[in-house]
């Protein structure tokens, strides 16, 4: 019997997906579905139709993506645990993340992602370490290290949108409003990019190239908070007080993630492909999977990010005929989201037409997270446009 029959064969005697579901699954959806009407319940007055939409089909999301992968059940529990907690412990007192010893060095905003940043720097050291080391038990702490730091991103983000409420309620907004707030977005989403695919393939080997990305975002961060005080919470700009910030942003960075956690697996592959070159036996060589696996978690991490990009575009551009009367008008950052755009499709035409694969396409991905920067940053830094709110 050959290989397709095998695979049909096991799918079909695969027993239908709600049949796997246990009872801590549905106990899961029934808390998140529970949640989100009292999120609506309570709300109710300050929320259009559209962010009642976004708000269901977000716990839709969260309870299919918790089935499908557990561990999310776990985090989504603990961020929301110490969200709330934080909430509480200010009270209507913003000043008290100053007297309370949980608020100043724990779960307030700027404490969590403090510890969000520490926690993906100690990550790549230790996924290298535990590489270095051929250690297992290194590298599951690297994990622990990075599930713990998107928790407390998490939770810095939550916690964010609350403080700018009790600054005053006309400053109140999601935090994805600014280079400071997406930077943590794009730490989160980038790990948990990362650790699905480390889930997926069972290998914890790519772990240090992948985080060698998020701790550069973090470096940034940083400079940008003391450099700039780029953590004080400042109100929108009239363009971003919409529902399709909402959309717009979380989907442009799942994108952005995806493609670079593709760039820094193309650079673990150029490395493998010379090592195992020269030395098929070295010791980075043996060490690695092999290049088959990182070819494809490079074309599937591309996929996923061109599929979320072209639907933020989309997005993107109903939301510029809302705002301001049509939806493109060659913006510079709206020239660059296309050349982005083109850029991965015709990496992925390539592989999937013309069968590219392997070293020309793991240099592609890396020039092409430099296409996608430019798109992001340079923009801000370099040109000007109805896009200029994002300055640095």
């Amino acid at each position: 019997m050959s290989m397709t029959e095998d695979s049909m064969r096991e799918l079909m005697e695969r027993p239908p997906f709600y049949k796997t579901l246990t009872l801590r699954d549905w106990l899961w959806a029934v808390v998140v579905v529970a949640a989100s009407i009292f999120a609506h319940v309570k709300y109710a007055s300050l929320m259009d139709a559209y962010e009642v939409g976004i708000l269901y089909m977000s716990a839709v999301t969260l309870v299919v993506i918790g089935w499908r992968w557990r561990a999310i059940q776990v985090l989504s529990l603990v961020v929301g645990a110490l969200s709330i907690g934080a909430i509480l412990l200010y009270g209507n007192d913003l000043q008290r993340s100053e007297s309370n010893f949980f608020l100043k060095y724990l779960i307030s905003s700027q404490s969590a992602i403090m510890w969000m940043s520490a926690l993906y720097v100690l990550a790549t050291a230790t996924y290298f370490i535990g590489l270095l080391r051929g250690s297992e038990f290194i590298n599951k702490v690297a994990s622990a290290m990075v599930w713990s730091g998107t928790a407390m991103g998490f939770i810095g983000l939550m916690v964010r949108w609350r403080e700018s409420y009790l600054i005053h309620f006309d400053v109140g907004h999601i935090p994805v409003s600014n280079l400071y707030e997406v930077f943590i977005l794009f730490a989160v989403l980038t790990s948990l990019i990362y650790l699905h695919y480390e889930r997926r393939y069972k290998t914890r080997s790519l772990g240090g190239f992948v985080m060698l990305v998020i701790s550069a975002s973090v470096a940034f961060l940083l400079w940008y908070t003391f450099s700039r005080e780029a953590h004080v919470i400042e109100p929108l700009v009239p363009a971003l007080k919409s529902y399709w910030m909402k959309i717009h942003v979380p989907a442009n960075f799942i994108g952005y993630g995806a493609f670079a956690l593709a760039a820094m697996v193309g650079v673990a592959y150029l490395f493998l492909e010379r090592a195992r070159r020269k030395n098929p036996d070295g010791f980075f060589a043996s060490r690695m999977p092999e290049l088959a696996m990182l070819d494809d978690v490079m074309y599937k991490s591309i996929a996923l990010g061109f599929a979320f990009f072209t639907i933020a575009t989309v997005l993107g551009a109903m939301w510029a005929a809302e705002a301001w009367g049509g939806y493109w008008s060659w913006d510079p950052k709206e020239t660059w989201a296309l050349i982005v755009w083109l850029n991965y499709a015709a990496w992925l035409h390539l592989r999937l037409t013309k069968g590219w694969r392997g070293v020309p396409l793991a240099w592609w991905a890396i020039v092409g997270l430099f296409v996608t920067l430019f798109a992001f940053l340079g923009v801000n830094m370099f040109l000007s446009g109805l896009h200029s709110y994002g300055e640095l």
